[in-house]
């Protein structure tokens, strides 16, 4: 496949800052005509010439009207069974094709962002698989060895964005279908807390599990479409669209507990497992791994395909199975045929078998920040798909089948190569809403690393150099007393799921004060101006609704402001009355609380 010349590969940012140079709709035009040279099996349609031109007029109509619009100009692609507004949708059976009359939720939300839509991706057929191959359009191959499988179902839209076509493409994923093409093409993978992203106008697999997940080169990326695409509030049309709570964890902690498992099956793959011990051991480095039982995960892996959640897939065809199932892959045609045997009697046990294994889940999670594991245990080729397609399949699903069934959040991560050449994945798991906090840390796993990125052989950032700005669904606030890591009333953030985001100072401007008749013993920052000096503090990342109960805590005189560090960040901190400094004793030469409370323990062994 030609790659379009001068865009490939660009993350977001390059493509919003490439996209305000006047040459916008040239690139795409170039873009779209170079798409257009080669059969490209990872397409089932693309944007003509002339409603691409007729598309750009209108969003560079509203730029110039003052819209907001964060991806001006930004292409991206979507799996072919998400309804966009005058496109046909498939689902990768032509006999199955109709015209969508509006677009479906996560597609309104891009648009109105200014994402310019160029293309439907190929899919396994009606999402049923992990291969990529099961498509009436040709077997979708892997972006780095096109003898092996690129993953599925949502394999054309890893393929596009693995080979740098678009800087993002969104897919679905119910039981795993948007972490093993991540895996198997190199990618960033978010499959997001189920009801986070509306799935109305999205041909359901299984109604009650499916999800909307986003392929990008950067965590930093498929957060930031992912949170456009959810847009505010709950889609009042998707019956399982719900609330963002806005009380999870946004980080985790600086050296988080890892789960993994205490047995790891890769199925004969040598490379894989050999990649993955090797990932293992640059994960260590900065988290501690906890090993553990992993049985009630592979149960309820098990109950997804071999249990009556298949009906829902059944269903899902209406009366296409009946009236044609000639029209249907053979194998897709095996799997949903089996959803009539189901009675009412086996959902219902089955769902009780299901609560039971979920709370067992969420119970080890409890005991962790997050769970690891392979994205997928192996790879096989095209050739060893035709000859085993459905036990094969199974096996990729080993670590992703279950996350949506037990209601938790997923992110694929790139985790280096192969020996041949392959990429290898891991994937970090999550109890819903904490997909920030996966996030997060994904980003610093990405720049521990500096893993290169889709093909394109990107660079990433060094540890040190990560930003980490404050999430949207959290505040970020400066202690610098009694709630610093270690004091008396850390707990008070921490009890809240407020996370550690670093230690800093602020700019010279402060003074810090013992205040008298305080227990346990509180600081006041004041800020002074010139007469001022740099004071210790922490920062931390406290969720928006439980910032307020935190607040209403804080006793008089202190309180909650606007505060100033040495890099020029504004960020909320704690103030003081300036009636209370009358009784209090300036510390501020000893520069913070810390070596305050060292010099009065010092003190107190020596008057002993």
């Amino acid at each position: 496949m030609q790659k379009p010349p001068q865009t490939s590969g660009w993350t977001l940012a390059e493509w919003q800052k490439a996209q305000q140079d006047g040459q916008g709709l040239r690139r795409l035009q170039v873009l779209l005509t170079c798409l257009e040279k080669d059969k490209d099996v990872a397409w089932i349609s693309r944007i003509a010439a002339e409603y691409l031109e007729k598309e750009w007029q209108q969003l560079d109509a509203r730029k110039q009207a003052g819209e907001h619009l964060p991806l001006f100009g930004v292409p991206f692609a979507i799996k072919d069974n998400i309804d966009a507004e005058g496109w046909i949708t498939t689902a990768a059976c032509p006999e199955f094709a109709y015209q969508a009359e509006k677009d479906a939720g996560v597609i309104a939300e891009l648009r109105k962002a200014g994402a310019l839509l160029i293309g439907k991706t190929n899919l396994d057929q009606f999402a049923t698989g992990l291969v990529g191959t099961r498509s009436p359009y040709g077997a979708v191959p892997n972006s780095f060895n096109p003898d092996y499988v690129s993953g599925g179902s949502s394999s054309g839209s890893a393929s596009v964005v693995a080979r740098g076509l678009v800087p993002f493409a969104l897919g679905t994923d119910t039981a795993g279908s948007g972490r093993v093409p991540a895996g198997f093409n190199n990618l960033v993978g978010l499959k997001p807390t189920r009801g986070w992203l509306s799935t109305s106008g999205v041909v359901p697999a299984c109604r009650t599990l499916d999800c909307v997940s986003v392929f990008a080169l950067t965590v930093e990326d498929a957060l930031q479409v992912a949170r456009l695409a959810a847009g505010e509030s709950p889609d009042p049309t998707d019956p399982w669209s719900r609330a963002h709570p806005q009380t999870s964890p946004v980080a985790l902690p600086e050296r988080p507990r890892l789960a993994i498992p205490s047995e790891l099956e890769f199925y004969g793959d040598t490379q894989m497992q050999a990649a993955f011990a090797l990932a293992r051991s640059q994960l260590e480095e900065v988290a501690d791994l906890v090993e553990i039982d992993f049985s009630a995960f592979a149960d309820l892996a098990a109950l997804l395909y071999q249990g009556p959640w298949v009906a829902e897939r059944t269903h899902a065809l209406g009366s296409l199975l009946g009236e044609h199932p000639e029209a249907i892959d053979p194998t897709v045609r095996q799997i949903v045929s089996q959803g009539g045997q189901f009675s009412a009697l086996d959902y219902f046990a089955a769902e009780y078998r299901r609560q039971a294994l979920s709370r067992r889940i969420h119970r080890q999670l409890a005991e962790v920040d997050a769970l690891v594991v392979p994205t997928s245990p192996r790879i096989r080729t095209l050739a060893e798909m035709e000859k085993e397609p459905l036990v094969y399949n199974s096996q990729f699903g080993t670590y992703t089948n279950f996350t949506n069934l037990a209601d938790l959040c997923a992110l694929a991560l790139p985790a280096g190569f192969r020996e041949d050449g392959l990429p290898v994945g891991l994937t970090l798991i999550a109890a819903a809403w904490q997909d920030t906090a996966l996030a997060e840390f994904g980003q610093r796993w990405q720049a521990h690393l500096a893993l290169s990125l889709g093909a394109t052989g990107r660079e990433l950032p060094s540890t040190q150099e990560v930003v980490r700005p404050p999430a949207p669904d959290a505040v970020r606030l400066a202690v610098v007393g009694a709630h610093l890591t270690g004091m008396p009333l850390n707990f008070q953030l921490t009890s809240r799921n407020a996370r550690l985001v670093e230690a800093t100072e602020t700019a010279p401007d402060y003074r810090l004060y013992a205040l008298a008749n305080t227990t346990p013993p509180k600081p006041g920052l004041v800020k002074v101006g010139d007469a001022g000096a740099s004071i210790k503090v922490e920062l931390w990342d406290i969720p928006l609704a439980h910032f307020g109960a935190f607040v209403a805590e804080i006793p008089e005189p202190l309180g909650v402001g606007n505060l100033t560090l040495k890099d020029g960040r504004v960020v909320k901190g704690f103030i003081c009355e300036p009636l209370a400094l009358e009784s209090a004793t300036d510390i501020t030469h000893l520069g913070g609380w810390r070596a305050y409370i060292a010099e009065l323990n010092k003190q107190k062994e020596a008057s002993a």
